[in-house]
């Protein structure tokens, strides 16, 4: 190797070396940002409701909220051991409507945890029943907006989380991922705001957390309704996966729930009706008797 040849050598590994510096330490530099939302699925009388609780905590601040805790021998063990750690600060319950399934675990909740409630005004105990579109915070971090969606019982309430870009709602028994709720206390046109006006306008990227494991069942009545390429797709995964919330947006939703798809042309053909709160109606009287 000449003389040049050497320096010339030198002299570019040199600078290789001082870009690779400056590289890292504006990597460094950059702010670091973490999600501070985790939300914790606790399954309850799996095998037979299927209903599901759910702990969400702002990590940061460690302040956390339980929803829908109905089966206290299954969530206590759980909220014990987080907060004998020291891992969170239990904050509220939330309940998403009165049914026992939800809001029937309070009062055995309550001996343990002497907290508010936030629920519908016929949940049990409840200490805050809130506005629709009404806001609360968990922690440093999480915003939560109330949104009342009377059809399954009268005091539905659904509640949509957000964490800078990560959003989610928790939808009880009025959406199901694939399906939604009976109409114990409310009829079509109330099911059709709650999924069509109230939780579709939720940005497409919200996940959806419903209160019960459902989908597989959901799943079969949609392939006979309409089987598109979403249903399909549901299909494969739901057969493929024992849980399904938090797997899908609203987004989804909008492509594979026949009860959110009631202008679709292929289901008023099958159901004999065009207008939208007819073609609920007619959807969910089906579904009842499948």
């Amino acid at each position: 190797m000449t003389l040049l040849a050497a320096s010339v050598k030198r002299a570019s590994l040199t600078l290789t070396s001082r870009s690779i510096v400056r590289s890292f330490t504006n990597v460094m530099q950059q702010p670091i940002t973490s999600r501070a939302m985790h939300i914790q699925s606790i399954p309850m009388w799996e095998g037979t409701g299927n209903n599901y609780a759910y702990l969400v905590t702002d990590d940061k601040s460690k302040e956390a909220v339980i929803i829908d805790p109905a089966n206290p021998p299954e969530v206590l063990p759980v909220l014990n051991e987080k907060t004998e750690s020291g891992a969170i600060k239990l904050t509220k319950i939330i309940n998403t409507h009165h049914h026992h399934d939800h809001a029937g675990g309070n009062v055995e909740i309550l001996k343990r945890f002497d907290l508010p409630i936030v629920g519908g005004k016929d949940c049990s105990k409840v200490t805050t029943t809130p506005e629709h579109k009404s806001q609360f915070t968990i922690g440093d971090s999480i915003k939560v907006t109330a949104l009342h969606t009377p059809c399954h019982t009268q005091d539905s309430i659904c509640y949509f989380f957000e964490d800078g870009a990560e959003r989610v709602v928790f939808t009880g028994d009025t959406l199901f991922i694939g399906g939604c709720g009976r109409f114990f206390e409310g009829n079509a046109k109330e099911m059709h705001k709650a999924l069509n006006e109230t939780l579709a306008s939720l940005p497409d990227d919200t996940k959806v957390y419903p209160g019960h494991e459902y989908t597989k069942g959901n799943v079969r009545f949609a392939k006979k309704v309409l089987n598109n390429d979403a249903i399909k797709k549901l299909d494969e995964y739901s057969q493929a996966n024992k849980e399904t919330q938090g797997k899908f947006t609203i987004g989804d939703e909008k492509q594979h729930n026949v009860f959110m798809r009631v202008n679709d042309k292929n289901i008023h053909d099958l159901v004999g009706e065009t207008e939208p709160v007819q073609v609920m109606k007619a959807l969910r009287e089906m579904k009842d008797r499948s």
